[in-house]
């Protein structure tokens, strides 16, 4: 039987129409859970810091878009799209994704019942769990419940929050960061429980995208510490050192928890830690553990008088691609009997590294400190003393004039595609569905929090996030901009 670790005397989650995924309505519930301090992994890790010279941290990213593409125009995950179109591209391989969603499930557990000290980070788009329970693949779910809830596996596995629809932060309308966090946290709570939610502390951005814009970078590590999250995985070229450097300029600074700090147009500040994910191609590294095998050859690093180990993080799809699909196996599963055989280098999952280098006297504060990419050049050109709304953005349209590589489109995984240019025929409806929405919901949830669990906000705030999904930019203008048109215009009618 799969436990579902319900400690909490709160309220199930759940859809409030079958067809709708449970995305809203218990608020309360889940700030009460996700707000706390409380050590995650202190109680259970069985790592010992002084014994380590350095460590390494993998994430599998999985994701399948929601699109209108059931027999009648239905909502189904692309998954399911792929299964019933086989001859259309890649569709064949909709078994073998399957399999992957599914396989952390037979993996840790084989390689800890067998002695072995895995680690291991999941991200799951909120679509891609809807998609699960829509095709009823119990097999996938049970799996990730067994890892996820039962107490002899669950701590080698720690899920990463993110947004429910796949949403790139810097496109996305600064009103819905927390909504599409929310999101994730009901929807990940009504599958695995309240219990595993408090758990969820690490947040892994869609695409490695990560704003520059200093209002949206601002407003977005806030809403993640309103969230409860105490750190996100960044890409290492998406920032910078205050004096502009990048981080490959400045050693092992970048294999250590950074502190990323933000400031608004306003001269407010907020900070987060951020575990920086080293550049490269991503599937191969994380196919063939290269995070391990670089983590052989780090030494400790000093934080003020105390020796720590580094971490290498790296996160890449965790089924796309022909090495995930078909190297990670080999890759992952030997891993741990080597290092039961070497013994000083291990694997971290996140939470656990930070709260590790806690113990040992290491705060936030003592982190090296990081930027979003681009910002030294705008705050080089104000006074720090007098930073206002006009001011900045004086310097945001002056700087292009002066310096073609500099822009506010964020940075991502990859430096060679926009998730802006280019796509004013979706950005503009994503904008005005948001806006509409806003203008009908907001009030109405002022005055009656309860709102938010009616049937009709429920459906409104799903086409709200739908069209927000990167994938209807990321696979280019054709049948991916006309699902975001329809979802768009399916929209439209609910907040009119």
């Amino acid at each position: 039987m799969i436990a579902t670790a319900q400690s909490f005397n709160l309220e199930n989650i759940k859809g409030l129409k079958p067809e709708l995924p449970p995305i809203s309505g218990w608020e309360r519930e889940i700030t009460s859970v996700v707000q706390h301090d409380d050590s995650v992994f202190l109680s259970t890790t069985n790592i010992t810091l002084d014994n380590v010279k350095a460590g390494f941290a993998c994430a599998l990213h999985m994701h399948q878009p929601t699109i209108p593409a059931g027999k009648k125009g239905e909502l189904i995950c692309n998954l399911q799209n792929m299964f019933e179109n086989q001859d259309v591209g890649d569709n064949h391989n909709a078994e073998v994704f399957s399999w992957c969603y599914r396989r952390m499930g037979e993996f840790i557990p084989r390689i800890v019942d067998n002695g072995g000290n895995p680690r291991i980070m999941l991200d799951y788009s909120g679509n891609l769990l809807w998609g699960f329970q829509q095709m009823q693949s119990y097999d996938i779910l049970n799996e990730l419940k067994r890892i996820t809830c039962e107490s002899q596996y669950q701590p080698y596995v720690e899920w990463l929050g993110t947004m429910w629809s796949h949403a790139v932060a810097p496109s996305t309308p600064i009103p819905d960061l927390k909504l599409q966090m929310r999101a994730w946290q009901h929807h990940f709570a009504s599958i695995f429980g309240y219990d595993a939610l408090k758990r969820v502390k690490g947040f892994s951005p869609p695409e490695m995208h990560l704003p520059n814009n200093p209002d949206t970078l601002f407003e977005y590590i806030k809403a993640l510490k309103e969230c409860g999250y105490r750190w996100l995985l960044v890409q290492e070229d998406s920032v910078e050192r205050l004096d502009g450097r990048n981080l490959h300029q400045n050693g092992d600074d970048k294999y250590v928890p950074n502190r990323l700090v933000a400031r608004n147009s306003y001269g407010e500040t907020v900070s987060i830690t951020a575990l920086i994910k080293t550049q490269g191609s991503d599937t191969k590294l994380v196919a063939q553990m290269q995070p391990y095998h670089e983590a052989k050859s780090r030494e400790r690093y000093k934080i003020r008088d105390i020796e720590i180990p580094c971490c290498v993080s790296q996160i890449a799809d965790g089924e796309n691609g022909g090495v995930m699909m078909n190297e990670f196996p080999d890759g992952f599963n030997p891993v741990w009997d080597k290092i039961k055989e070497e013994g000083n280098v291990v694997g971290f999952n996140g939470t656990e590294y930070i709260e590790l280098l806690e113990t040992a006297g290491v705060n936030a504060n003592d982190y090296p400190t990081c930027q979003a990419v681009g910002q030294h050049k705008i705050w080089n050109k104000i006074d720090l003393n007098n930073v206002t709304p006009e001011v900045v953005a004086k310097a945001i349209e002056e700087l292009p004039t002066i310096d073609d590589r500099f822009h506010m489109d964020g940075a991502s995984w990859t430096d060679n595609l926009s998730w802006v240019n280019g796509y004013e025929n979706v950005l503009e409806p994503m904008n005005q569905l948001s806006a509409d929405f806003h203008r009908k919901f907001d009030s109405l949830v002022q005055r009656d929090p309860c709102v938010t669990k009616t049937p009709e906000y429920q459906e409104a705030l799903l086409y709200t996030l739908l069209v927000e999904t990167s994938c209807f930019r990321y696979w280019g203008q054709g049948i991916w901009t006309d699902y975001a048109h329809e979802l768009y215009n399916r929209g439209q009618r609910l907040v009119k």
